[in-house]
Formats: C-alpha cells, sequence, structure tokens
C-alpha cells in the first residue's frame, strides 16, 4: 500500500439527464508512485469523466477513491480543494496561464495560493521549475508572447510547483506538433524516473500511449485493458 499513489475501487457514475446514462462501470485499479500511465479510449468512452472523478473535481460517483494513502470519497468540498492544490498537478490541452502574467509569476500562483513557503522561495523553485524545463530565459516575459510549447512547458512548471504526489494530464499535448510532443513526453518521463512522480495522462496520441509505463483503456464505461 506504501508504493500507491492512487487506488480505485468498484468506481461507477451515472449521468441523470435527460435519462440515467451508466458512464463508468465497475472500475478498479491501483497505481504505483512513479509510474507514467496513459488513459486511452475512442471519444465516449468515459476517459476524460474517470479523469474528473481522480482529480477529486467530480464527486457524484461510487465506489472509492484513494490518494497518497489518503480516502477522498466522501470528503467536503473545501477539503478536497486543499488537497488537490497540495497532491496534483494539472496539465491540460490548453495551458490557461493568465496572459498578461509573466511565466514566473503563473509558475508561482498554485504555491501562492498554498501559503506554506515565503515568497522568496516560491520564486527560487518557480524559477528552478522553469529551468528544469529549458525557460530560464523566458522566465519575465508575459505568457501571451511564448510559442505554444514553452506555455505548455510552463503549465507543467507549474503543476510541480507545490511537488504533487501526482501530474494529471488531459490531452497534454493535444495542442503540440511532434517536436513539441516529444520534448513533453521526455519531461514527463524525467520527472516519473528522476523525481518519482506519478503521471496520469488521458491521450489520444497512440504513440504517446505506446511509450508510457502502462495504458488503461476504456470501452463504453468498462476497463478493457491495463
Amino acid at each position: 500500500m506504501e508504493n500507491l499513489a492512487l487506488s480505485v475501487k468498484e468506481l461507477n457514475k451515472y449521468f441523470y439527464d435527460p435519462q440515467t446514462f451508466h458512464v463508468l462501470k465497475d472500475i478498479s485499479f491501483d497505481i504505483k508512485k512513479g509510474e507514467f500511465l496513459a488513459l486511452t479510449g475512442k471519444s465516449g468512452s468515459g476517459k476524460s469523466t474517470l479523469l474528473y472523478i481522480l482529480s477529486t473535481m467530480d464527486t457524484a460517483y461510487e465506489g472509492s477513491l484513494t490518494i497518497n494513502g489518503t480516502t477522498l470519497t466522501g470528503k467536503a468540498q473545501n477539503e478536497l480543494a486543499a488537497f488537490r492544490n497540495e497532491h496534483i498537478g494539472f496539465v491540460f490541452q490548453f495551458h490557461y496561464l493568465l496572459p498578461e502574467f509573466s511565466a514566473l509569476d503563473n509558475v508561482m500562483l498554485p504555491a501562492l495560493k498554498l501559503e506554506k513557503k515565503t515568497m522568496e522561495e516560491i520564486e527560487e523553485k518557480a524559477m528552478a521549475n522553469l529551468k528544469l524545463l529549458g525557460l530560464e530565459d523566458q522566465a519575465l516575459k508575459p505568457a501571451n508572447k511564448l510559442s505554444g510549447g514553452q506555455q505548455q512547458r510552463v503549465a507543467i512548471a507549474r503543476a510541480l510547483i507545490n511537488e504533487p504526489t501526482i501530474i494529471m494530464g488531459d490531452e497534454p499535448t493535444g495542442n503540440l506538433d511532434s517536436k513539441n510532443t516529444q520534448i513533453v513526453f521526455d519531461i514527463f518521463r524525467e520527472l516519473a524516473v528522476e523525481r518519482g512522480q506519478t503521471i496520469i495522462a488521458v491521450t489520444h496520441d497512440d504513440d504517446f500511449a505506446a511509450n508510457c509505463d502502462r495504458v488503461l483503456e476504456l470501452m463504453d464505461g468498462k476497463l478493457i485493458h491495463q
């Protein structure tokens, strides 16, 4: 159990409007710390719905979710929000950076919200993350002046700022060309191997998925392959 980053047991999810629809069906799996995992399936298979539950954003489900030894099922929204900010980093298909803020300021935001370190410590950590991602020379540039690949790397640096247990990506390379897709993949691989961080990425990219440690494939709300 100590080596588990995330555990899902007998997960079921229903939509009720306009009629009852069973979206996720009896899903159970464990993810080890430091594992780089791809979540795949055709559109409508339920993979984004599953990621939303794993991220603790959606609490209307049956079953149990445990992250880093903490069972999160049934917790209040404010508890979940605090847990998310400390333990989960997010990288989306669209980077969601604040366009007028510098790259450095964007990276610092989640740590400022967490309020566990001084401003100086947060700025130092943010710069270290930008350096890790080859962006230290872009630190003071407004986010809207960066290329698409650079913006996505800033989003990864931001996801890392609170040293989360898990990084969750929703099509993190969906808007990138093949060169930048490879750069992002290599960054994730390095984070998993060197830092022991767990990566869960929803992807339509077969090459991306094939190079991950493990693939969870969904079809019609069921886990058909892992």
